[in-house]
């Protein structure tokens, strides 16, 4: 049934392949149409366009809290475990570049190929290609239908690449090579399925920033990628700023609530229920004692606490 889901996506996407350098990427009205609950500022391409400080501020969220606010609205398939990674400890965050793999058939890839490079200046592989199109704050997002044994996206040399354009690192379904090599690029962290020396074999690029399937998430082009040790959880677009002040909030309700049931002064169960008015007031004023942990205002306070479900 997934595999069956799969191909009508990739279907639909290659409906709105368009010719001369838009090929291989999906319309801007429909990428739009698909993201239109995002009100932001957006690439020319259409992808919705997360800022900067919301990317650096993403760095910080844990996965477990982002995962229970998607929850709180509904988004209940935006996890994917079960990957391996450069270093535990070099997460990646950032907006997604979305690429679509299938196993390659002659015809189809001499022709992709023939247009990429000789209708729209694209040079090598088709796994190349997506690189050429990352700014920084990019991650690479690449569906590679799981292949291992000559399934590796990336090596090396693509992973320097990759690093230099976006600062970041990449989440493949598939595999990678250089394991060692790519160990020292310092930064830069890859999530994929699994290792393996072999080069990239019977592959063949059929969408670019279209929608994807990564595992049981579906992931549009711009959706937030969070990618720390446990998995990898993709959000989108229009709820990355709630995700992710709902968790800075937790991580602040957290601390004062440890202190205050350290000195006695609120009981656990007060902490953990619906906050009134004087605790609010309690926790902005306590607040305002550790910069470190960033500012709010009543009205914000009000707002994060009107669907508490944590």
């Amino acid at each position: 049934m997934k595999s069956r889901f799969a191909f009508a996506l990739a279907l639909a996407a290659s409906m709105y392949f368009k010719g001369s350098l838009q090929a291989q990427t999906i319309s801007k009205d429909e990428l739009t149409f698909l993201t239109s609950e995002w009100k932001g500022d957006r690439f020319p391409d259409g992808r919705p366009k997360i800022a900067e400080s919301l990317l650096e501020r993403a760095k910080k969220v844990g996965i477990a809290d982002a995962w229970t606010v998607l929850k709180n609205e509904g988004y209940t398939n935006q996890y994917e475990g079960g990957w391996k990674n450069v270093h535990d400890e070099v997460p990646v965050t950032g907006r997604a570049v979305t690429a679509l793999f299938m196993p390659s058939r002659p015809d189809v890839e001499k022709n992709v190929t023939e247009r990429g490079q000789k209708s729209q200046g694209r040079k090598g592989a088709t796994n190349a290609w997506p690189i050429d199109v990352l700014t920084k704050g990019d991650v690479y997002v690449a569906d590679g239908y799981g292949k291992i044994n000559g399934g590796t996206l990336i090596g090396a040399t693509l992973a320097n690449s990759i690093f230099t354009k976006s600062g970041n690192g990449v989440v493949f379904n598939a595999s990678a090579r250089d394991l060692e090599e790519i160990q020292t690029i310092k930064g830069f962290n890859a999530f994929v399925r699994d290792w393996h020396p072999s080069f990239l074999q019977e592959s063949v690029l059929m969408g670019l920033n279209v929608p994807i399937r990564m595992g049981s998430v579906m992931v549009l082009p711009g959706d937030l990628v969070i990618a720390k040790k446990e998995g990898v959880l993709f959000v989108p677009a229009h709820l990355a700023e709630h995700v992710i002040s709902t968790c800075e909030f937790v991580t602040r309700k957290d601390r004062f609530g440890f202190e205050m049931v350290r000195t006695g002064k609120y009981t656990p169960g007060q902490i953990d229920s619906q906050w009134d008015d004087k605790l609010k007031n309690d926790f902005l004023a306590w607040l305002k004692k550790h910069p470190e942990l960033g500012t709010m205002t009543k009205a914000e306070v009000d707002k994060v606490m009107e669907k508490r479900t944590w």
